[in-house]
């Protein structure tokens, strides 16, 4: 079996040849970069975070900067990148720091893991990448290169196997006297289940511990880690309405909890009838054209959704209150609008063209 102290060695000497050395958030110390990538890269690929990440930061280059920032700012830089909790945690986040921390980011992994939207994992990634902190990290990337290696059975997000992998992880950290072989260490778990142990083809052929690693001995590679155990996803169906005036359309600004929490996003009724009233109280004309229905998956449901277009009826360009907006097609950009909202807003603008 694989020597616990070699599993750090080896993967420390891969990483410095063979990992990952040029993302836009290597090679610095900088606490707030890191923990802005993080969070970004939270549940999302590495390619769809690195535009982001830069247009994050070219707006808010410091976390200060963050801190006086709109939440609609915030909202309209995040928009398309999906779990939308996280920037509504980023920007509190950014206060907390502010307010409560002097500007400078705490260096303890408990005192980071206090900070809104920050988990035991992300906590660890920030404190080693950016103080060289000895800290376990174990996100899905993680978890899957470890139950792997090691043969850990079952689903990874059951409480029995996850709290089993903690201890597998703390365990396979390398000494801490050197803060460069922490720091590579981290970032060689993160770059072998990027790209090499994969989800779905694993290149066992590349990897530094092929030769122990049980689920490539004993051909497992497709069952570990377990899957997740199914469940019937519910689904929930909703109307919305895409009222347009000239080359204009209305959004709502969406409640700071729940699905696309303080989003902008089109005002939505629970049947055809109920839309059509709506369609009523907001000035637009009761009949309203049928477009192409379509569905958007989250997490937990699937939801399908059927728009219809009406037309305003001399409505004003003026905001009734701060939760409604007129907003040209072509200044879509400067909202924070869901991402499937977002599409066919896109849609609609090529049709008007």
């Amino acid at each position: 079996m694989l020597e616990l102290t070699e599993f750090s060695q080896r993967l420390i000497a891969w990483q410095r040849i063979h990992g990952r050395h040029d993302l836009p958030w290597q090679n610095t110390r900088d606490a707030y970069r890191i923990w802005l990538s993080e969070i970004m890269l939270q549940q999302t690929q590495v390619s769809t975070v690195i535009p982001y990440y830069a247009r994050f930061l070219e707006r808010f280059p410091t976390v200060m900067a963050l801190v006086d920032a709109p939440i609609d700012d915030v909202m309209a830089l995040w928009a398309g990148l999906g779990y939308y909790s996280r920037a509504r945690n980023l920007h509190r986040c950014a206060q907390v720091v502010a307010y409560e921390h002097g500007g400078a980011f705490p260096q303890t992994v408990d005192e980071l893991a206090e900070l809104p939207g920050i988990g035991r994992s992300t906590a660890a990634a920030v404190a080693s990448f950016a103080f060289g902190a000895r800290a376990t990290i174990l996100d899905g990337n993680v978890k899957r290169v470890l139950a792997r290696v090691f043969g850990v059975a079952g689903f990874p997000g059951e409480t029995r196997v996850e709290s089993a992998m903690w201890k597998l992880a703390e365990s396979l950290l390398p000494d801490a006297a050197n803060k460069d072989d922490v720091t590579a260490y981290t970032q060689g778990l993160m770059d072998l289940g990027a790209t090499l142990c994969v989800r779905g083809k694993p290149d066992c052929a590349r990897c530094p511990f092929a030769s122990d690693c049980v689920a490539n001995v004993e051909e497992r590679q497709h069952e570990l880690p377990a899957a997740r155990p199914k469940k019937a996803v519910p689904t929930r169906k909703t109307w919305m309405l895409v009222l347009k005036d000239g080359d204009s359309v209305l959004l709502e600004k969406r409640p700071p909890t729940g699905i696309w929490g303080s989003l902008w996003s089109l005002p939505e009724a629970a049947d055809e009838a109920a839309l059509v009233q709506v369609a009523h109280s907001l000035g637009g004309d009761e009949r309203l054209q049928r477009l192409a229905p379509f569905s958007h998956t989250f997490t937990h449901f699937k939801l399908d959704i059927e728009p219809r277009l009406g037309e305003a009826c001399g409505v004003a360009h003026e905001l009734s209150d701060t939760q409604t907006v007129w907003v040209p097609l072509s200044r879509i950009d400067s909202y924070g609008v869901p991402g499937p909202v977002r599409k066919l807003l896109d849609a609609l603008c090529g049709s008007l063209v």
